[in-house]
């Protein structure tokens, strides 16, 4: 009991940060850059003109080939690692508006947060490095060791399965417009208001749909067994892209990617932190 206290009591002192407060709004800056330039590389995609990896660790390398780019790297891992730091102090004693089922689900959302901003900013550091290699090669050899495996498949496809209802989770958060409730809507002018419900209900309806597809070609690539397909946002680009109208469907899809990178800037300075 008493590691529990301590870990909550600790856990507290850093929710009420005022440093760790300004590098997570620093934060919101560097992952609305990852987004907008991940829109850029799902752009290119598009129209077939990107080698690069079309997700966002394709979208920190390209970052970094430019002037002045691992320095902007260094600044971004550093406000990604605090904005971890804040959802893990959220997990452990924050969301205390909600209550019951709505409190257990946000304390696991921001359990993920973590995972995702850890990763990212880890990311972040080995292409200052030059060391990072393609996540989506490493979605692939990991999916056929796992296939190799007794019940592997099975697991392929749940975890599939799980990264569809992701997508299709956030689909429904950005179109009921439930970030809002995350947002000091108080200090907002009307038009400030409108333009942020707009940029979040378009960013994460588009994000939720390159998820959503990411994790149906998991589930293809578990039933077929074809690691292949199992590679990640990159792949869920490229399958896009194939399709009927695909290269406008996914332009479409970019714009609202840039989308959330815009509106992660309207967090830098509207979230509650």
């Amino acid at each position: 009991m008493s590691l529990t206290r301590n870990a909550g009591a600790t856990a507290a002192q850093a929710k009420n940060s005022r440093w760790l407060e300004l590098l997570t709004r620093a934060g919101f800056i560097g992952y609305g850059i990852v987004h907008l330039l991940f829109a850029w590389l799902a752009l290119q995609i598009a129209f077939g003109n990107s080698g690069e990896e079309g997700n966002q660790n394709g979208a920190l390398r390209t970052l970094g080939e430019q002037p002045l780019g691992k320095f902007i790297l260094i600044a971004m891992a550093v406000g990604l690692f605090a904005m971890a730091i804040w959802q893990a102090s959220e997990a452990l004693v924050g969301h205390q508006s909600r209550t019951g089922k709505e409190r257990t689900f946000e304390r696991v959302a921001s359990v993920v947060r973590v995972v995702v901003f850890v990763w990212l900013g880890w990311t972040a550091i080995k292409v200052v490095q030059d060391a990072s290699a393609n996540a989506s090669d490493q979605q692939q050899q990991l999916s056929e060791k796992l296939m190799a495996s007794d019940g592997g498949r099975w697991l392929v496809g749940l975890a599939g399965l799980v990264l569809a209802a992701v997508g299709i989770g956030m689909i429904v958060y950005g179109l009921k417009k439930k970030f809002e409730r995350n947002l000091k809507i108080g200090e907002m002018s009307p038009k400030t208001r409108r333009l942020t419900q707009r940029l979040g209900m378009a960013g994460y309806a588009a994000r939720g749909a390159v998820f959503a597809i990411a994790g149906l070609l998991v589930v293809v690539a578990a039933v077929k067994y074809d690691p292949e397909k199992a590679r990640g946002l990159d792949a869920a680009l490229r399958t896009l892209r194939e399709q009927a109208y695909g290269p406008w469907l996914l332009a479409l899809m970019a714009l609202g990617i840039a989308a959330f990178g815009v509106y992660c800037f309207f967090q830098s300075r509207y979230r509650k932190v």
